[in-house]
This record gives structure tokens, sequence and C-alpha cells, in this order.
């Protein structure tokens, strides 16, 4: 896969959100198009169940974005709402750095799913909560936040953890996985980033609030501030984490001492070692995207610097670049 910078390609959307309900009736076609992929990837019934299951969990563990999802639903018409709203399949690649200058902090992500219609249908969102406005990086009808940035304040995303190694079976960990969330009532990792963007005032709150919150499975943090020296990789299990300061790479494995663990996604060292290489200087023009960072399964790229503001993304589909490399908050 290559790069693209074509003037030819849609920007990604820059759209205030007032409620859940306005912007699913702005972005309903994009709504319809994810589900009409997730039906692609997986039968109605499968979707159908996890829906049931998903919507127990939710309601079990009183989750406090339930009310948005179920507006989802009802808007949706068919099931898929609650299912995907807690879908974690992906792998991804961050670093939180200084930038090139040494006069702030940058973050620079690539989220990798093999799920399509997530880079052609992503949209930035101008959400706002009790500390400020952000921008989420995400899709309608999807309620936490996987990556973004408050200007002024911190950017963020988290990537999927590595899997626990109890068995000699990748199958059977993915189980076991899978059922000790159901006995869990804290929130999952995306809705965790959402209440840290809506509540913490700057990258010393976020970075507490990421570090102590109970989480209901285990999750990787990024997250930088506006000072130079601002930076942190938050490895998190449910009741636990391992903190790295300073310019940090995180991809699907673990830095610190955790379980046993089986690394998700391709080549999770490789890539993080490319980062890595790259990070000094990574900047705004997404140079730094490339093999094997950059794959078949990357679905966004994006570059986040909060002390400027300055916020530049491009979505990807199997295929090659889907949209423009979108400056949405420029310096």
């Amino acid at each position: 896969m290559t790069q693209s910078r074509s003037d030819n390609l849609p920007r990604i959307p820059l759209r205030r959100v007032g409620g859940m309900v306005g912007l699913l009736e702005a972005e309903r076609g994009r709504l319809n198009a994810l589900i009409a992929a997730a039906e692609r990837s997986y039968p109605r019934s499968v979707i159908a169940l996890g829906d049931r299951l998903s919507r127990r969990w939710l309601e079990k563990s009183a989750n406090p974005y339930l009310a948005e999802i179920e507006t989802v639903d009802q808007v949706l018409g068919r099931p898929g709402a609650f299912f995907l709203n807690l879908s974690y399949e992906w792998a991804c690649t961050c670093s939180v750095g200084p930038t090139p200058d040494g006069q702030a902090s940058r973050l620079t992500r690539v989220l990798d799913w093999p799920f399509d219609g997530l880079g052609a249908q992503i949209i930035a969102a101008r959400q706002s909560g009790p500390a400020g406005e952000w921008i989420n990086l995400t899709w309608p009808g999807f309620t936490g936040t996987i990556q973004g940035m408050a200007p002024g304040r911190f950017a963020a995303a988290f990537n999927q953890a590595p899997m626990r190694r109890r068995t000699p079976s990748r199958i059977i960990d993915w189980g076991l996985d899978r059922f000790g969330l159901w006995g869990r009532r804290a929130l999952p990792p995306g809705h965790l980033l959402r209440q840290v963007f809506e509540r913490a005032r700057d990258f010393a709150e976020a970075k507490a609030q990421l570090m102590q919150s109970p989480l209901a499975m285990p999750a990787i943090f990024s997250l930088c501030g506006t000072g130079p020296e601002e930076q942190a990789v938050i490895e998190r299990l449910e009741h636990k984490a391992a903190v790295h300061d300073g310019p940090q790479v995180a991809a699907n494995h673990w830095l610190g001492p955790m379980p046993r663990a089986r690394s998700r996604g391709t080549d999770s060292e490789g890539r993080a070692r490319l980062m890595g290489s790259a990070a000094p200087a990574a900047g705004p023009d997404l140079a730094w995207l490339r093999p094997p960072v950059l794959n078949e399964t990357t679905r966004l790229a994006l570059y986040a610097e909060p002390a400027s503001g300055r916020l530049v993304a491009q979505g990807f589909e199997a295929d090659g670049p889907a949209t423009a490399v979108t400056e949405l908050l420029p310096a």
C-alpha cells in the first residue's frame, strides 16, 4: 500500500455534535454503510446474538452511555448498535514525543482494523464536556472515543492490549478473555477515554484518570499534553497500571512487567520499531507513514499537537487511501 495526497479524494468531514440524534440524522448514510459492511463480515444471526449479549452487559454494568446506544439502536432499526459499540478487534501503532522543534508534544497514530468502510466513513466529531471541547475521530453510532485531541489540553488514543496467554490455544485464550468480561462492571476502554476527554482539564488529570479508573478489559493508552515533556504510555489491566513516561511507542504487545501475552496484529514489534525510528522527525505531513506501520488493514492515520491545536488525519481502505490528507484543525 502507498500513501496519497490526491486532492481528488474526499476530505474527512468535521461535524459539531449537539447530540447523538443530530449526528445520526446528519450521517445516516455513513451509519448504514458501516452496518452493511458488518453484515458482509458477520452473519446476521451472529450480530443479533452479539447485540443481545452486549446490551445485557451494558445494562448490568449501568453504563453511563447506554441511553445513547439505545438511540443508535432505534435509529438503525436492526441489530448491530450494541454489538459494534463493544467491538475492539484491531491493531494499532502510536508514538508520543516532542515535536521536531522540541517546543511541544505530539501524538502520531495508525489504526489497523480489517473492517471495510471505516476509513471511508470516518468523521471528526467536535464534542464537549465539563472540561471543554475535543475532536473525536470516530464513526456515526459509535459512542466511545478511540482517538482524539482536546486543543490546549491533551491528545490520546488507545490500542488493543495483547491477549493473555493462559493455554496453548489462541482461540481458547480469546474465549476466556471474553468470558471474563461478563462478570466485570467497569467502563470499557472507549468509554473511559471519552470520559477522560469530557472531564480532565490537562495532561496530569488525564494521566491520573487513565491510571486509576477501573477498566472492564486491558488496554494500552498513549497520551501527550502541551508541554515538551508531557508524554506517557499507560498499560492497563483491569485494576493495575504500568506507566512509561517520556517519548514512547505503543503497538499491541506489553512494554513493561505484565502477564504472559500474545501480541496482536501483524508484526507488532516490527511496527513499533519502525514507528520509533521515524518518531523524532514525525510531523503533520504524515511522511512517517511507511509499511509495515501502513498496511492493508490500516484505516486511519493521524498527527495531533495539542499545544498548537493542529490535527491532521487520513482515512484508508484495503486498496489504499480513502480520503485526502485532511487538516482538521490548522495551527
